[in-house]
């Protein structure tokens, strides 16, 4: 669809979106592969971290070895459902800093209204990554991403587990700048703003609670 979309088309992904799609996968097993699927997620989402050189041993001999340097990281679940991906984030990279951006969609008008929002300070030095399940109408990824950029984000991306090509219009339309990366991108969205096929409410399935 366009240049700033990646879908991450990876078996091992595929075969685990496979299980969170299916509505009988149990709430414990639901929640361990997602945040399985966030580790390999993560590492698409941070292959352009910069690389510097360090002097170490190995048993055998010194070498000069890649480590990472430069821009911090600091990662933005979107609340409630983005925690579920913010653990397998955290599991990656444990030093990572962490924002919480708490929205709520009316589901009448489908728009997205801001409840709580807490983020590190230095968000202009760091590689800020914003994490929620879904990609949607679009409307709560766009308030969020508007939010950490008045904020003082100025290296987002968001990742997702499964997308609407009506939801990557509009994100893409009101933030060109913020990559996407997402496991899949579905057909459509339903009359009432729910992706299909998809997976159900991710936050419902990650918590046991019903919508």
């Amino acid at each position: 669809m366009t240049e700033n979309l990646t879908i991450v088309d990876h078996p091992l992904i595929q075969h685990k979106l496979t299980i969170l799609r299916n509505k009988d996968t149990p709430t414990a097993h639901f929640r361990q592969v997602i945040r399985e699927v966030a580790i390999l997620l993560g590492c698409e989402a941070t292959k352009d971290l910069p690389l510097g050189n360090i002097e170490i041993e190995t048993p055998l001999e010194a070498i000069k070895s890649p480590y990472l340097e430069g821009k911090k990281l600091c990662f933005v679940s979107i609340l409630r459902a983005g925690n579920g991906l913010l653990d397998g984030l955290l599991d990656l990279i444990p030093s990572a800093r962490v924002g919480h951006v708490g929205m709520y969609r009316d589901h009448e008008t489908l728009e997205a209204h801001r409840y709580y929002f807490k983020t590190p300070d230095d968000l202009g030095g760091r590689q800020v990554i914003m994490v929620d399940p879904m990609l949607a109408t679009g409307n709560t990824a766009i308030a969020a991403a508007t939010e950490l950029k008045n904020a003082g984000a100025s290296a987002l991306k968001f990742m997702c587990l499964v997308a609407a090509p009506e939801g990557v219009r509009a994100f893409n339309a009101a933030h060109p700048d913020v990559p996407i990366i997402t496991a899949a991108l579905d057909r459509e969205l339903n009359d009432r703003g729910y992706i299909l096929p998809g997976l159900g409410d991710a936050g419902d399935r990650i918590y046991g609670t019903k919508g």
